[in-house]
């Protein structure tokens, strides 16, 4: 076969293998849009992102300086994840804390089992308060007890970080 012919039938296969879906695989399509891409070191979810430029959480607080916010690529692990559908996550701050990790626009979410993995993060640290039923809501996803949860009473201040994207390392 020719190089020609060769390039001629690879063009025909892909061609035939992008035909669209039946109506019913089409339509579960749209309704649950896929935000998760492969990458050679792991997989994203939201926006295509790389490790490329990431610093570590022990540079968050440089990062942040005085300002209330900041743009910044953070690496680290993940201390927790949303048990109810992978909503947020959580990290360790440089100062023992945890800062939660939401997703912008509520756009998509992470797997359930990435507690303990090596994640990149960007978008926005903020310092924020959080109000008793945000951290009360918190506690829920992440499967605390009911005592647990009416423990908490008073508002708390946190760094927090709206990202637009996530990649998951393997």
């Amino acid at each position: 076969m020719s190089f020609k012919n060769s390039v001629l039938t690879a063009t025909l296969a892909a061609m035939v293998a992008c035909q669209a879906a039946p109506a019913t695989e089409t339509a579960a399509a749209t309704s649950a849009p896929k935000t998760e891409t492969a990458t050679p070191t792991g997989k994203t979810y939201g926006a295509a992102i790389t490790a490329d430029g990431a610093r570590p959480m022990s540079d968050l607080s440089k990062a942040l300086g005085t300002q209330d916010s900041a743009r910044v690529k953070l690496i680290g692990n993940a201390t927790g994840v949303c048990q109810a559908k992978g909503c947020w996550l959580t990290m360790a701050t440089p100062d023992g804390h945890e800062m939660r990790v939401r997703f912008k626009d509520y756009a998509f979410f992470v797997p359930k089992n990435i507690t303990d993995k090596t994640v990149v993060i960007n978008g926005w640290a903020h310092r924020e308060v959080v109000p008793v039923s945000d951290l009360q809501h918190y506690a829920k996803d992440a499967g605390k007890s009911a005592r647990e949860i009416a423990a908490i009473t008073e508002p708390e201040e946190q760094l927090n970080f709206e990202a637009d994207g996530v990649l998951v390392q393997e």
